[in-house]
Parts: C-alpha cells; structure tokens; sequence
C-alpha cells in the first residue's frame, strides 16, 4: 500500500528503527529519535544496493517519488544511480573549486608582478565590484554567454561604457586562463563581439591658456570652502601635471626636499618606470609648508577623515565640480594644458614635455628618445611653467611666446 503525505507526517518513533514502504523499491527509514530518511532498494549486476534520496521533511513524498522514478530509469539505461551520485558529489567539488572568482583570483595573482601596483588594484577592485557579484559563485566552466553579457551589461547600464568593454576584455583573459590550465573548454565572451554599445572616445575637457587668470583666481578666493590640502593638491597638480593617481598616492619618502626632486616609483607608474618630477621653488616651498602639517603620516595628501589613507580621487573631482568647472576641466586635463602651453608658450620641444607627462611612446622615434632623460632641460622648464603660472595668477593674460623661446 503506497504512502500517503499524512502517514509520512505522523510517523512516530520506535524502540527500534522501522521502514514504511512506498512501492517501487522505496521506503521511508524512520529511526529512534525520529529522523527520517527516503532510501530505495535496488538490484543491479546481480547485487542488491541502496541510494539515499534525501530527508524528510526536506524531501516531501512527492519529491522522493520523483527521485525514486529518474534512478529507475537510469537503472532502465544500465546506469548504476548511486555511481551516477557520486560522480556528481565529485563533479561538483571541482566545479565548487573551479568557480569563476577563484580562477579569476589565481589569474590575477599570476599577474600582479606584471602590473603596476595601481593598474593591479584597479583590476581586482573592478572584478570585486562588477563581476564577482553576478557570475562569482558560478563554475567556470557552466558559464555561458548570455550570462556573461549580463554581468557586463550591469556596467554599462550605468554608463560606463568604457569600463565595460574592459570588463569583457578581463573576463576573457581569464576564460583563456582557465581553458589552459583545463578547468574550462571554451571563452564566452568571444560570442559578446558586437553585444555592447561602442566606445566613442572623446578629448578630456581641458583649459586653454587663456582660462588661467580666471581659474586661478577662483582657486585663490576658495568660495568653495575647499580644504586647504585639497586646494595645495590642485595646485600642485597644475604645477607638476602628474596624474591624480600619481599625486594623491605620493609619500614623503618619494620626495627629496633638499635635491628638489620627486621620484615616483614605477609601481605606481603606467609604464611601470620610475619617473622623476624636477621641482620649482614655488613646489618646494609648498611641499615644505605640507610636511610641517602632515608629516607625520606617510602620505603627503592623507585623507582628511581616515589620514592613514591617502587622499580619494573623488576629493579632486570633487573640487574641480564645487569650483564650477565641471564640464571644463579634469584632474587629467591639467596635462593637457601644460602639453600645449609649455609647447606653445614656453617653446619647448614636444618630446621633453612629453617625457615629463611619461607618455607610453606611440613611434620608433618617440621610443628613442623614451631613453633620454632631458633632465636638465625638463628641470628648467618646470621653474618658467611655475613662473609662468604666478603670471597667470596675478591677472594676466599672456599672448605670444612667454621668455626666450626654447
């Protein structure tokens, strides 16, 4: 006689274990504290064999008979259903092993020593915050593209097209990772091409000469209310056009006061070189009025709320956007006026400007000259920029070449 859901329900425990029966080969084991468990009985090559099918109430009558019913019909194929379940325990601890965050994690960490420290951390922070999230706890090698292009597409809702696309171009570097190790077959985001909207690449927004006056002298009146750092960061950034990771990330150990020189480390470079900032009179008397208020810590501009941590890049965005120039210039946008002006107005040739930006050389001319340092021209450069800046800031707009032309 088959069971019904009210017998499995009031099946009380004995002195003794006790099994009621369901048909089929299955039955329901109920043991003396009251535990039940769904087993079926069966034969095959000859011998008499036992498959677990789950707990109760876990497992409902309804959902053993259904288990109870595919094993039969694998029995019915020649398939053993309890070697059939340990290959599966089996698969799915390598899958558990093999899942795309921990792979990615491995590939990451085979990486690093080819990164720079900041291209490093930005990868593995991106993966932590777009990807992981989505497709993280999925094994690699179930992953297909229409997830993937999922995950990335969360990205790009919000706009960030660019990072998007990066996100894919990292996705299928670690795809390719786990096809050559063998805990993958295949790379889904090769079927993505096309599947996310284009990149339309643009200039950043930058000042012209001719903005300086105004610029600086917005800066100077700080109706903003910036904080003081925060408006000695801005400067020094127009004065040393480095990047804003290279600025906000700068210690006191990188900056030699006495030989007015700052040498960036190439962990922290884009081109994983070291990089040398010659240093006006005018920098040096600011990093030495900087040291007196934060040399204690390690970093030159730490955060105003955690100092044990350098400055945010969303402090300078966030000056840029509070001083109602927004859409007219970015942190990188100072090295594109200094690019032009310097050029322009100081007379400088381009491959000394550009070496002290620490552009990635585009030609086999630009590479040769990657090798020279130019530092003595690039020191005296950085002191007419400065000079050229107090003008500026004093009112004055300057038309023509500034100084004797290079």
């Amino acid at each position: 006689m088959k069971l019904t859901h009210i017998a499995v329900a009031n099946a009380k425990p004995k002195d003794k274990p006790y099994k009621l029966f369901d048909g089929g080969g299955m039955y329901l084991l109920v043991d003396t504290k009251g535990g039940k468990c769904w087993r079926l009985k069966y034969r095959f090559s000859g011998k008499e064999k036992l498959l677990a099918l789950g707990v109760y109430p876990e497992i409902s009558l309804k959902d053993a008979r259904e288990r109870r019913d595919a094993a039969r019909k694998q029995l019915a194929f020649g398939t053993d259903p309890s070697q059939t379940k340990k290959e599966e325990k089996v698969q799915a601890s390598i899958n558990s092993e093999n899942n795309f965050e921990l792979l990615a994690r491995e590939w990451h960490s085979n990486n690093a020593d080819k990164w720079s420290e900041g291209h490093c951390k930005n990868i593995l922070h991106r993966l932590e915050m777009d990807i992981f999230p989505q497709i993280g706890s999925y094994p690699i090698r179930d992953i297909t593209p229409p997830q993937l292009l999922a995950a990335i597409k969360t990205i790009e809702s919000r706009g960030a097209h660019e990072i998007a696309h990066r996100a894919k171009q990292t996705c299928g570097q670690i795809f390719r990772y786990a096809i050559a190790t063998g805990r993958a077959d295949r790379d889904p985001s090769f079927n993505l091409n096309g599947a996310l909207k284009p990149v339309t690449h643009g200039h950043y927004s930058a000042l012209d000469s001719k903005d300086l006056p105004e610029f600086l002298g917005v800066l100077e009146r700080n109706d903003a209310r910036l904080y003081p750092q925060t408006r000695l960061a801005l400067k020094l950034m127009m004065l040393t056009f480095v990047r804003t990771s290279e600025l906000i990330n700068a210690t006191w150990e990188e900056i030699d006061l006495d030989n007015a020189l700052w040498t960036i480390p190439g962990s922290r470079m884009k081109m994983g070189k070291d990089h040398l900032v010659p240093l006006s009179r005018k920098v040096l008397a600011m990093l030495k009025e900087q040291k007196e208020l934060t040399g204690q810590w390690s970093w030159v501009f730490p955060s105003v709320v955690s100092p044990r941590k350098a400055m945010s890049n969303n402090t300078i965005l966030g000056a840029i956007r509070r001083l109602g120039y927004k859409d007219k210039t970015t942190g990188h946008g100072f090295r594109a006026l200094a690019m032009s002006t310097i050029k322009e107005k100081l007379g400088y040739r381009h491959e000394v400007v550009d070496r002290q930006l620490a552009h990635a050389p585009t030609s086999k001319v630009d590479r040769a000259y990657d090798r020279a340092q130019f530092i003595d021209e690039r020191t005296k450069m950085m002191q007419e920029w400065s000079d050229y800046l107090d003008v500026a800031a004093r009112g004055n707009v300057i038309e023509g070449k500034f100084g004797n032309e290079k």
